[in-house]
């Protein structure tokens, strides 16, 4: 089994209208931060900010930027991991689930149980994890997350859901897997991830 990586799955760039990160402070930080070496770029409804952080990223091999995007389903917002380009419209849950089992991506509940969550839709919505640790949700909406994710056998993870500089990997997830998109991804999908909440003490 391969030594496990750091990995904060839920990050917003000035890609989003609610975030004051830039791609190159997001780049930056993950250069700097002594275990968390990949990062999830998840912006509102848009990957249009996928190039600019993956060229700033490329000349660094010892950081990983995963490409993604939240989408604002109907039923509650789901973060797509991989994903290079927006689905088609109508954004219903069903949709996107399918959307990403076509294009080998992967599916997160964000924040589930928190204002525009899937909230108990999420038990039949057929996501590949749950976001159980999320840096901006109270104590009692990641504890129903979680709860949640146990009693459907879901993997969960950790997502920081930063909007700002401060608030980058505030929790992150230990991912058996190494430095690579495509093995992160089936890492999530196989439940070899570890949700980490904040202040998890991590040994390096």
């Amino acid at each position: 089994m391969p030594i496990p990586i750091y990995v904060d799955f839920h990050n917003h760039t000035t890609f989003s209208a609610d975030s004051t990160t830039s791609p190159k402070v997001l780049v930056e930080a993950l250069k700097a931060h002594p275990y968390v070496k990949a990062a999830a770029v998840t912006d509102h409804d848009t990957v249009a900010g996928l190039k600019e952080i993956q060229q700033l990223s490329a000349p660094f091999p010892d950081i990983l930027i995963i490409p993604g995007v939240e989408i604002s389903t109907r039923q509650g917002d789901v973060l797509v991991l991989g994903a290079q380009e927006l689905p088609h419209k109508p954004w219903d849950v069903e949709d996107i689930v399918d959307f990403a089992m076509a294009t080998g991506c992967v599916t997160i509940a964000a924040h589930p149980f928190r204002q525009f969550g899937l909230a108990d839709e999420v038990a039949d919505s057929g996501v590949d994890a749950i976001e159980v640790y999320n840096g901006c949700s109270s104590g009692f909406a990641n504890k129903k997350a979680l709860d949640m994710a146990r009693k459907l056998g879901l993997p969960g993870v950790s997502g920081s859901d930063s909007h700002q500089a401060s608030e980058l990997f505030c929790v992150c997830t230990q991912v058996q897997a190494s430095l690579n998109l495509d093995e992160i991804l089936d890492a999530i999908r196989k439940g070899h991830v570890s949700a980490l909440p904040a202040g998890k003490s991590v040994r390096l």
